[in-house]
């Protein structure tokens, strides 16, 4: 799963199932834990932080506009983000969590394209030809 979409699939299912009263201790704590993390990234961007609370409350419209703000502010690619959001998963889906669908390595990777339906260009760093050489 892409990180943005695992943070997205965390604070979604936080706030749906962590909030309320017949959550476990751990997963409000989990669920809190990985909204502060969020939230530190986003600290002095009101546009992030205003997405992040919208978000808690509607989801769907304000999927968009977090993803930006997950992948502008480099929350996508913070190591600590990415276990919060794994470990609130895991309270939630321990079913898809054993399965692997939360699992996210790019450990040594080069060109990452991770999810479904993505659409990567790389650009290799060969130089171009010399125009003033005739033999190559």
């Amino acid at each position: 799963m892409e990180p943005v979409t695992l943070i997205l699939t965390a604070l979604a299912a936080g706030a749906a199932k962590g909030a309320g009263e017949s959550a476990s201790a751990a997963v409000k704590d989990a669920y809190n834990g990985l909204k502060r993390l969020v939230s530190s990234r986003f600290a002095g961007k009101p546009s992030a932080e205003i997405a992040l609370v919208e978000h808690e409350n509607d989801p769907e419209t304000w999927e968009a506009p977090l993803a930006k703000e997950l992948r502008t502010s480099h929350a996508d690619t913070d190591n600590r983000v990415i276990i919060a959001a794994q470990q609130l998963l895991k309270l939630l889906d321990e079913a898809g969590t054993q399965a692997g669908k939360y699992t996210v390595d790019v450990r040594g990777a080069q060109g990452i394209q991770i999810g479904d339906h993505g659409t990567q260009t790389v650009h290799f760093n060969t130089p171009a030809p010399d125009p003033t050489n005739r033999d190559g």
